[in-house]
């Protein structure tokens, strides 16, 4: 196989397990390597990338470092949260919804650049592999998928810096020692896993969460905020129209000084294991309830319901890696056809960890307080009616009854 590959279009970060990858299939497989890099809002200078890359010996033309925040929150994360989307019933899906936008333009570099393969630093035991490697197949059938960790000897930290060093590639200090915990981050979370993690009874370390003060450090003054939604989408932060990014960046700042969004979690992953994962999603915490409360004015009783018996299936696929597969776009559909009316704006409070909605208001409303309330409604609704409702709804209660008696 090694003869058939020529060049191979690496997701690279420009870490310590990225930099090993790139030497080991110019050594391993002798082929040209075109780098890609994505800024998807980490928040890391990548510009190192860029003359890693090139002190490794690869050409200019073939490192390629692309701004995909927006097209990131637009085309990704937000028609997830239209669906409401929490994998077992908690995670927000920030690591799983970024790999199908990597997968894509990698796949798009290496028929930019005629590449033969693609490869990627996920490890065997994850799911980030399958998320990969699903999205390169659905979009190019016939790329070849290079996997070191599946592939190669280098099984130890040791072993992957003797490998940096007998082949000149630079080890910052901090990546000498053992790592407490590894880190994957974007614009929607930061998680983190493994090491100092990997015991759920241990509490996490106050040193492990990067994105979000510790709630009792938090304000001990409330803040109120607004979020205006069009037809299921967030664009506006206290009456400042924002664009999907820069929205999601402004709700990470309120998030990130409140202390909200930790999530400390035992998943079951894709590949069969569980896994203890602690998860800072500061501004998707905010935006999912905010969501959540837009629709609870601008949703009929039948949609709603629908929608939440589609939810984790939805997210299901997300964290599988079967983004672009057809059940995933069907159930898009269906969501994005239920948002059509779903504006208007919602109010909220963050205080010390906790994020509460205050209030909701929206032109396409479904609320009558005419119909509702508690006072004279003036004959908006004939209270005699559902006497027959009810009977007609205890007739099976009542037969089974009889009989059972």
């Amino acid at each position: 196989m090694t003869d058939q590959i020529k060049r191979v279009v690496l997701a690279y970060s420009g870490g310590l397990d990225t930099s090993v990858i790139l030497k080991w299939l110019q050594t391993e497989y002798g082929c040209e390597v075109v780098t890609f890099t994505a800024d998807l809002g980490q928040g890391e200078e990548l510009e190192p990338a860029r003359a890693k890359a090139e002190l490794m010996g690869i050409k200019p033309e073939h490192i390629f470092i692309d701004d995909l925040r927006e097209e990131f929150v637009r085309d990704y994360v937000f028609p997830m949260m239209r669906a409401n989307a929490l994998y077992e019933g908690l995670y927000l899906l920030g690591t799983s919804i970024a790999r199908p936008l990597i997968a894509k333009r990698q796949i798009e570099i290496a028929k930019l650049v005629n590449a033969d393969a693609v490869s990627h630093g996920a490890t065997g035991k994850g799911n980030d592999q399958v998320r990969f490697e699903l999205g390169y197949y659905a979009l190019n059938p016939d790329i070849k998928v290079i996997a070191p960790w599946r592939e190669w000897d280098l099984t130890s930290r040791t072993r992957l810096i003797e490998f940096a060093e007998s082949h000149q590639i630079p080890v910052s200090k901090d990546k000498r020692g053992e790592a407490p915990f590894s880190t994957d981050a974007n614009l929607l979370h930061t998680s983190s896993e493994g090491k100092v993690l990997e015991d759920p009874w241990d509490e996490v370390p106050e040193y492990v969460f990067s994105r979000t003060v510790s709630p009792e450090d938090a304000p001990d003054q409330a803040e109120t905020i607004t979020i205006d939604f069009e037809r299921g989408d967030g664009v506006a932060v206290n009456g400042e129209a924002l664009s999907p990014a820069s929205l999601l960046a402004r709700l990470n700042e309120l998030g990130r000084k409140h202390g909200i969004g930790r999530l400390d979690l035992v998943e079951n992953r894709f590949v069969g294991m569980k896994s203890r994962g602690m998860y800072e999603t500061p501004g998707g915490t905010i935006y999912a309830l905010a969501h959540r409360a837009i629709e609870q004015l601008t949703l009929d009783r039948g949609a709603a319901h629908l929608k939440d018996e589609l939810a984790p299936r939805y997210a299901e696929l997300v964290y599988n890696g079967f983004w672009f597969s057809p059940e995933r776009e069907m159930l898009q559909a269906a969501v994005d056809h239920s948002q059509e009316k779903v504006a208007g704006t919602v109010r909220l409070k963050l205080y010390k960890g906790a994020c509460h909605v205050t209030g909701r208001k929206s032109p396409n409303s479904l609320y009558s307080e005419k119909v509702v309330t508690f006072e004279d409604d003036q004959g908006a609704y004939d209270q005699r009616d559902a006497a027959g409702f009810i009977k007609l709804n205890a007739l099976r209660l009542r037969l089974l009854g009889r009989r059972d008696r």
